[in-house]
């Protein structure tokens, strides 16, 4: 349990990073498409109650059988089955939050755990974590991927969560061991070392609490790579084709033909991807900018 000076201290740390956050401009413009996105995955719950013909995947619209434009019944207009697109846009953004959000955050609970491990321990623990590190960062994630797929056929939605994690993570660890071998060395480590503290809890109790700013900084962009790695297995056929995602809709549209003649079916799903993983960039930008007062400085500088 932390103290009440350490909850007070916590409490003015993160009222101190908000102010800094709000003045940013990229920030506020980054949280505000993340908002909007986010209750764009909320709807997509509430759709199908409006009837089976706005259900994202099996929903067809009775009249219809092939691609038609907007229209006052389906604002984004249909696919080539008659499906409404607005409600499997609804439905990709649902799916891009749990793929992004699920990737990142498995993969940097596993760097931020392997880093500091490594950091703290040091010698052939050390040695063995960051050539492991090292044999997975220099393995292309999606072309691994792609491997896979081809050979045990199209993957599950959150066996690709799962695989981008395990790809995605020694990038996160290298930063973290770096920044553990700075503490290790902090005269409040050695103390904890002096009053007898395990490496266990002067890890996790000590260490960690430091590193885990840094650690959610880079979920930001972690974020962003799972979504454009899941869409671009999605659009070249190797996604789960139980899902509708953003990049689902992109393969649906080029695999009938639609590419060029609707318009209204193409642009959609491609800007939401654009849109969602600019605006997990735009956050990161903010929260590098609030975990380093020397980029404050600097733009005073200027």
């Amino acid at each position: 349990m932390n103290t009440p000076s350490e909850r007070i201290h916590l409490i003015n740390r993160f009222a101190k990073g908000w102010a800094v956050f709000k003045k940013n401009l990229l920030g506020r413009i980054g949280l505000t498409l993340m908002v909007i996105f986010a209750l764009m995955a909320l709807a997509s719950f509430i759709t199908p109650f409006f009837g089976p013909m706005y259900d994202p995947m099996t929903g067809v619209d009775p009249e219809i059988s092939h691609a038609t434009g907007p229209s006052w019944r389906h604002w984004l207009g249909t696919d080539f089955i008659g499906r409404d697109i607005f409600t499997q846009i609804l439905e990709g953004a649902k799916i891009a939050f749990m793929v992004g959000l699920s990737a990142a955050f498995i993969s940097i609970v596993l760097g931020t755990i392997v880093g500091m491990l490594s950091g703290y321990m040091g010698g052939v623990v050390d040695t063995l974590l960051m050539r492991l590190a090292d044999m997975i960062m220099v393995m292309p994630s999606l072309l691994i991927l792609l491997l896979l797929s081809a050979l045990f056929g199209q993957l599950n939605i959150w066996l690709i969560v799962i695989l981008i994690a395990l790809l995605r993570w020694p990038g996160v660890s290298r930063i973290i061991r770096s920044q553990t071998l700075t503490l290790k060395e902090r005269p409040f480590i050695e103390a904890a070392k002096v009053a007898g503290a395990s490496h266990l809890r002067i890890i996790f109790r000590h260490i960690m609490p430091n590193v885990l700013p840094l650690s959610f900084l880079y979920m930001t962009f972690r974020v962003t790579s799972a979504i454009l790695v899941e869409a671009a297995l999605a659009f070249l056929g190797f996604g789960d084709p139980s899902q509708v995602s953003w990049g689902m809709m992109l393969q649906w549209v080029w695999k009938t033909g639609h590419m060029f003649q609707a318009p209204y079916w193409l642009l959609p799903p491609g800007i939401c991807i654009s849109l969602l993983t600019l605006s997990f960039y735009m956050l990161g930008r903010a929260m590098d900018e609030v975990l380093d007062p020397r980029l404050r400085k600097e733009e005073h500088a200027d």
